[in-house]
């Protein structure tokens, strides 16, 4: 199942889509705020490598900083798309528990779908995580060839990419504790830790190229 267009939250203006999160309704929930934290991170990061000015004005700044502008330019779309892709996932986990719950079906077939779905429901989160820690390790080359004027841009790019991955990673984990695939629970798991300790380090030395000092 997918939203039509006129429904996709990434479509609405700013009011509407604040106005969607603070209803009282299941979606968007913390899921879609993660992957729009670390869209709007990887966006500052991209506004800060176009920028005319660079940090030395040489042409090694702009050849840096127009390859990151490359690589962010798919992870921003990506992660705006999770937005709606991860309401959508959790939409599928509440019908699967309505299925679950009901009295008519065979029993395994229930457990199956709602397993399936979330399942589903932990692959958009992961993606949000995969996607914020290459937007983190792109943030090392503009923090160090940026013009400083930009540096506290990019200082939020990074806290807000960060915010996105964390957040992501703690749907995923609680996610896990409702499947019962200890082979995908294991895999996922392991890609967690790595994911974690790869995002840790690219946040820490975009944020040394900040303040070298």
């Amino acid at each position: 199942m997918t939203r039509e267009t006129s429904h996709r939250l990434v479509e609405k203006p700013l009011g509407e889509l604040l106005a969607a999160f603070a209803a009282p309704s299941p979606t968007p929930a913390g899921g879609s705020a993660c992957a729009l934290a670390s869209a709007v991170g990887a966006s500052l990061l991209s506004m800060v490598a176009c920028l005319p000015t660079t940090g030395s004005g040489s042409d090694l700044d702009r050849t840096a900083l127009s390859a990151a502008t490359r690589a962010l330019t798919g992870v921003r779309h990506r992660l705006a798309d999770a937005i709606d892709a991860d309401a959508t996932a959790f939409e599928e986990v509440i019908a699967a528990r309505r299925f679950l719950n009901a009295s008519d079906g065979e029993a395994g077939a229930r457990t199956v779908a709602a397993q399936q779905a979330i399942r589903a429901a932990t692959d958009v989160p992961l993606e949000v995580m995969r996607l914020s820690s290459v937007a983190l390790q792109q943030a090392h080359a503009v923090a160090g060839r940026c013009h400083r004027a930009a540096s506290s841009d990019v200082g939020v790019a990074i806290d807000l990419l960060r915010a996105g991955f964390h957040g992501a990673r703690s749907t995923v984990r609680s996610n896990l504790a409702r499947i019962g695939d200890a082979a995908f629970v294991g895999t996922v798991t392991a890609e967690v830790e790595r994911l974690s300790a790869d995002a840790a380090q690219a946040a820490a030395v975009a944020e040394q190229a900040l303040d070298p000092g």
